[in-house]
């Protein structure tokens, strides 16, 4: 929803050869099993991880090769497989607005399309060399250790923003990290970037992932069911406490009240009066400002890149993806 936060001039094409590459990369033997790794393929997405990797390849001055795209596609899987993950976890019942994958095809079979999700990932991130194998797999481990930490403080109404932190920055933030840094290695290994400038994409990435990530919280409180794609307020119906909320909970006026209603499971009933506590307080209003620090630090680490019409067009990413929220 909203504005798209990259606008890459001159590589419309490859974010097309991003979506033929995707579609190959989950064919199997079986139709069945092609069908349920492409379900949520197929219903669309930002593919903000796949433009990250083409887009740092392209902020090097260097053309975007089938192994730019490949590493793309790579992080992309990985991300779509934990979103089946997710999905079971979360008993989702729509997701992107069709049916979610556990509800089309049942808990089991979800989960092991997702796994076939990662398992293609780490194939492909294997041609890609050592490092890239290596780094993928790390991320994947992030990712587990950063929603393990998220279901450490179910229902934690004293969970504090750095322990919020330190789950998005695994869950989420580590994938965008790798996606950019992909796109850098690939550079790298060809001869064609320095070291220094792969670790400033690293660090571009993970301060836009952790933008996404504060302002999809955001949206969970703000946005409707429509514009999100999903059932709005999911967040707190499972008992995670976003930065919004902790910082609500803090609130001098309405953190008292706000406490009263959290701490344990609430009704679907009353997400939306809790959703309209939350608003009432400061709380989006501080997470919007924290928002606004990580988007300003990855431009900054933009700094340390070549300039030219790409680092250009990614200057100001993070406060676009801030831009897309809706007005209450």
């Amino acid at each position: 929803m909203g504005k798209q936060p990259f606008s890459l001039p001159g590589l419309t094409e490859d974010l097309q050869r991003t979506e033929t590459a995707l579609a190959e990369a989950v064919k199997t033997g079986d139709e069945y099993m092609s069908s349920v790794a492409r379900h949520l393929l197929t219903a669309g997405g930002k593919r903000l991880r796949p433009a990250l990797a083409i887009a740092s390849a392209a902020a090097l001055g260097r053309p975007i090769s089938d192994d730019v795209i490949m590493g793309g596609c790579s992080v992309e899987l990985v991300h779509l497989g934990s979103l089946y993950h997710d999905d079971v976890m979360d008993e989702a019942a729509t997701r992107r607005g069709i049916p979610a994958a556990n509800v089309r095809f049942g808990n089991v079979v979800a989960i092991l399309a997702g796994d076939f999700l990662l398992a293609k990932a780490s194939e492909i991130a294997a041609d890609l060399g050592v490092e890239v194998a290596g780094l993928l797999a790390r991320t994947i481990g992030e990712l587990c250790q950063g929603q393990v930490l998220e279901l450490q403080h179910v229902w934690n109404v004293d969970r504090t923003p750095e322990q919020y932190f330190r789950s998005i920055d695994g869950k989420t933030a580590s994938l965008m990290a790798t996606a950019s840094r992909i796109g850098g290695l690939v550079c790298l290994n060809r001869g064609e970037a320095e070291r220094t400038h792969v670790d400033a994409l690293t660090e571009y990435g993970q301060r836009i992932g952790m933008v996404f990530q504060i302002v999809d919280d955001i949206l969970d409180l703000v946005a409707t069911d429509e514009q999100l794609g999903k059932p709005a307020g999911n967040d707190l119906v499972e008992g995670i406490y976003t930065l919004p909320v902790i910082h609500g909970l803090t609130d001098v006026r309405y953190g008292e009240e706000l406490r009263s209603k959290l701490g344990a499971p609430i009704e679907r009933t009353e997400v939306d009066a809790v959703r309209k506590l939350v608003r009432s307080t400061k709380g989006v209003d501080h997470a919007l400002s924290v928002a606004r620090e990580f988007a300003n630090q990855a431009d900054i680490a933009l700094l340390r890149l070549p300039q030219n019409d790409i680092t250009s067009a990614l200057r100001g990413s993070g406060f676009r993806i801030i831009e897309s929220i809706p007005a209450v």
